[in-house]
């Protein structure tokens, strides 16, 4: 068993962060798989909703068309997806405590 006084102390060194990514770029790592998934969600959910038997909130029938219907709801979908991967890319980035 070593003595404290034989063990040798390294400072640990700042880590190197990589450079912030331009904004395109940051978008596009946002809303691609965003979009993606948008459209493979919206085909899940009208293999199984008929876009004409929908309503208000137990109210009136809803009297858009079908395009109308799956439109509004890709979009919807495709919003909600993005905000989630945006918060994502937000909570990633590193705190003010490592930036020096």
């Amino acid at each position: 068993m070593s003595s404290p006084q034989s063990v040798d102390f390294v400072p640990r060194r700042a880590p190197v962060l990589p450079p912030p990514r331009p904004l395109r770029e940051r978008l596009l790592l946002i809303l691609w798989p965003a979009f993606v998934m948008a459209g493979v969600l919206e085909m899940m959910t009208f293999a199984v909703v008929d876009p004409s038997s929908l309503h208000w909130f137990g109210g009136e029938a809803i009297d858009w068309s079908r395009s109308a219907v799956y439109s509004v709801t890709f979009f919807i979908y495709w919003g909600v997806i993005a905000t989630s991967g945006a918060i994502t890319m937000l909570l990633e980035q590193p705190g003010p405590e490592a930036q020096g």
